[in-house]
């Protein structure tokens, strides 16, 4: 991959630099805060980083020196009232799925690490890559990184969702002309609301730390998936729960909503397949760490004679900023499409 420009300091909305195993979509849409005039003194809060690297500061960071005109609290108390007059939250991205964002209060918030984990085949990347282009769509920045594909493939996986396509047809180009301008729609209207893509890179999560810190602010980060970020194909238990302490700490650092999916191989071996937070294993590091583990269950996997294809179950097997529950989904697996059934055509 060509190695980016990091010196500017501003990123172009949406554009597609490249082609095959280089190609990769770059996009902003940064939130940028303002502040007021005239104040007296400031509150410095400093940056995560420069917070987290010096913990006598933890202590600190929210005391507001004598005769200051906003206090932290009233700037939240701001905050609240904005949101309860129609404003959206600004700590809060919109999965794009209406159910499991009244369930999560409104969606994935900055700094909380969510994983989501099912069997195999059960699809995690599809919903994965849904929820970042969802949040794009609603313009929040976010960036999607794969362990599995190249930019080219996840954009094709791009068009045949939004596009309402089989994967094999866009390859072979065998779209009829309905279809054909379908795709075409989608494509004009994904221009300037897609994700950047990219690949995992060779360092897991110190090397995407980096990326971000490029970027400037990025409000969600998918990865798909958490094998990509372990340092071995055999590594252990100890790793994996080292990589989702890192991960949380990237969350708060970076101030961004974290999503990594995570496979559940050993599903099938019992008669309830719907996941629960002791198949996520890693030492318990996700049940400990994780701010919120999603689970998915499709029971068409194991019982395809009841009729029940398509059908999905999104457990909160975790949520620790509000209550957990199950929404419905369905899969359109022909398109690796998901959608809300409470909101099937978005």
């Amino acid at each position: 991959m060509p190695p980016r420009d990091r010196s500017s300091t501003h990123w172009p909305r949406s554009s597609l630099d490249g082609s095959g195993d280089d190609a990769h979509v770059r996009g902003a849409g940064l939130l940028v805060p303002i502040s007021g005039a005239g104040r007296r003194e400031r509150v410095h809060a400093g940056s995560s980083r420069r917070f987290l690297a010096h913990p006598k500061s933890r202590t600190l960071s929210w005391t507001m020196t004598r005769g200051a005109d906003i206090s932290p609290l009233s700037l939240l108390l701001g905050r609240v009232d904005a949101v309860a007059d129609g404003a959206a939250p600004i700590d809060t991205v919109p999965s794009g799925f209406p159910s499991l964002d009244k369930l999560l209060g409104g969606g994935l918030r900055r700094g909380d690490l969510v994983v989501l984990g099912g069997d195999v085949g059960s699809g995690k990347s599809a919903l994965a890559l849904a929820i970042a282009l969802r949040a794009a769509g609603a313009r929040r920045s976010a960036v999607f990184y794969s362990g599995e594909m190249n930019p080219e493939r996840v954009l094709e996986r791009v068009l045949a969702i939004e596009g309402r396509t089989r994967i094999d047809d866009l390859r072979r180009g065998t779209l009829d002309e309905a279809t054909r301008a379908g795709v075409g729609a989608a494509a004009i209207r994904l221009r300037d609301e897609l994700p950047i893509v990219e690949r995992v890179p060779a360092g897991g999560v110190a090397a995407i730390a980096e990326e971000l810190s490029a970027l400037r602010t990025m409000e969600l980060v998918v990865i798909d998936g958490l094998d990509a970020l372990l340092p071995g194909a055999n590594s252990t238990e100890e790793e994996e729960a080292a990589t989702i302490r890192a991960l949380k700490r990237l969350a708060l650092e970076a101030r961004t909503a974290v999503l990594v999916t995570s496979p559940l191989p050993h599903l099938a071996a019992r008669d309830d397949r719907r996941p629960v937070l002791d198949d996520f294993g890693a030492r318990g590091a996700v049940k400990e760490r994780a701010d919120v583990v999603l689970g998915l269950f499709r029971e068409g996997m194991y019982d395809g004679a009841r009729g029940i294809e398509g059908a999905t179950e999104l457990l909160v097997r975790k949520n620790r900023n509000g209550g957990t529950g199950y929404v419905d989904l369905y899969f359109y697996e022909q398109w690796m499409r998901f959608e809300d059934m409470l909101d099937p055509d978005r």
